[in-house]
């Protein structure tokens, strides 16, 4: 492992905390596109698949920013587990309807209310934060590691997902997905040494870290980023199935987030200078253009090509926008800012999945590439409209105060 990458991994307790961020991971990854598999499966309607994705991924963006911000003021531990349950309760709910060929909307109900779902990234990378707050070269090491390690949860998720799905039974990658979320929680929540410390509810008088002109338009341009990545799973599926190698669609997405991963990897081995601000608007842009490609992918071979390359522009943006949200949220809000911008990229991912479907189903699979393409050059807008707010990005106000309190509690 290079140098910094042993850095970060120096302290106690951080390879066992984010080994269980992969495992609760991987559900991200397996989660919206194994029931886009299990439905388009039992249906043939790519449309009703997308739409039911749609509303699990509205769902976690209207129920995990409030679950953040309770685990900012009570812990991680006494708020994720009854999220869980919660969680488990409505995924099995939605696997039992799909089997016993329910009406429709009970796929609708039960994904609305698997929303509560924790985004266990953002669990993650508060954990970093709380380690190494003092230290930006770390704190960059540390979430370049981590978008390393979901891009690798985005190779293994969704081969998989679809694989299980599609040679053993509709539902088996959704069921795997609930049975790694379930395990990665409970592994997590049982490391007690390295949980945040959280924060009373008189540290969040000032309202919620969307208060912050930077992290909302970090919100709205990932929001529309969002609908690049779930189009592409969702067009990607139809895709392959139009090629007649349903089952080749997961290695295909597989190699998407290879690329991401890879460009993560080397990402969290610069020593950067300059703004942050200016290198996240070159990467939305280079998200944007890298989207151009897959319009002209005749095959899957060219398409898994275009894919890889897309892929490389991902993680290094997804590491600076962090970095961005670390700058303009306090500490007492941090786990809540993270979630907000997990929580844009759910929007965009509901609005993504739809269109792409609906696309799919009205001209097939080679028209639905439009979607991503289209979302890429929004969010690209809306990156640049929104620059003035991050340039140059204000620091945290309160990280005296609040390293004082965090000693002064540990104490």
């Amino acid at each position: 492992m290079p140098s910094p990458y042993r850095e970060i991994f120096a302290h106690p307790g951080t390879m066992a905390f984010s080994a269980a961020g992969l495992l609760g991971r991987l559900p991200a990854a397996m989660l919206a596109i194994g029931v886009v598999t299990m439905i388009s499966r039992l249906t043939g309607r790519y449309g009703l698949a997308g739409a039911v994705a749609a509303t699990l991924a509205l769902s976690s963006a209207c129920l995990s920013p409030r679950i953040s911000r309770l685990v900012d003021r009570h812990g991680q531990r006494r708020v994720l587990r009854p999220a869980l349950l919660g969680s488990v309760a409505a995924v099995t709910g939605l696997l039992v309807s799909a089997r016993q060929g329910l009406p429709a909307w009970t796929l609708f109900v039960f994904a609305a209310g698997a929303g509560c779902v924790p985004h266990i990234g953002s669990m993650i990378r508060s954990r970093w934060a709380a380690l190494h707050r003092g230290s930006p070269r770390m704190l960059h090491t540390a979430y370049s590691w981590e978008s390393l390690v979901d891009e690798v949860c985005f190779v293994l998720g969704p081969l998989v997902s679809i694989g299980l799905s599609t040679q053993w039974f509709p539902e088996a990658g959704p069921l795997a997905a609930l049975v790694f979320l379930t395990a990665g929680v409970l592994w997590l929540t049982s490391q007690r040494a390295t949980e945040p410390v959280p924060h009373p509810r008189e540290q969040h008088t000032a309202g919620s870290a969307l208060r912050s002109p930077g992290l909302r338009v970090l919100v709205m341009t990932f929001g529309v980023c969002g609908a690049i990545f779930s189009s592409v799973d969702v067009v990607t599926v139809a895709f392959a199935e139009e090629a007649g190698h349903p089952a080749l669609a997961g290695p295909v997405l597989a190699v998407y987030a290879l690329g991401s991963g890879l460009a993560a990897g080397v990402f969290g081995l610069l020593d950067l200078k300059g703004a942050p601000s200016r290198r996240w608007l070159l990467g939305v842009w280079a998200m944007a253009l890298c989207t151009l490609p897959l319009l002209s992918a005749g095959n899957l071979l060219a398409l898994a090509a275009a894919l890889f390359f897309a892929g490389m522009t991902i993680a290094p943006t997804a590491v600076t926008t962090m970095a961005l949200v670390a700058q303009h949220v306090p500490a007492a809000r941090l786990t809540e800012g993270m979630s907000w911008t997990s929580t844009g990229v759910q929007l965009g991912i509901a609005g993504g999945a739809a269109a792409g479907g609906w696309v799919v189903d009205a001209a097939g699979a080679g028209a639905g590439y439009s979607v991503p393409v289209g979302a890429g050059l929004l969010a690209a807008v809306v990156a640049s409209l929104g620059y003035r707010r991050l340039r140059p990005a204000p620091r945290r106000e309160r990280v005296g105060a609040d390293d004082a309190e965090d000693r002064r509690r540990v104490a």
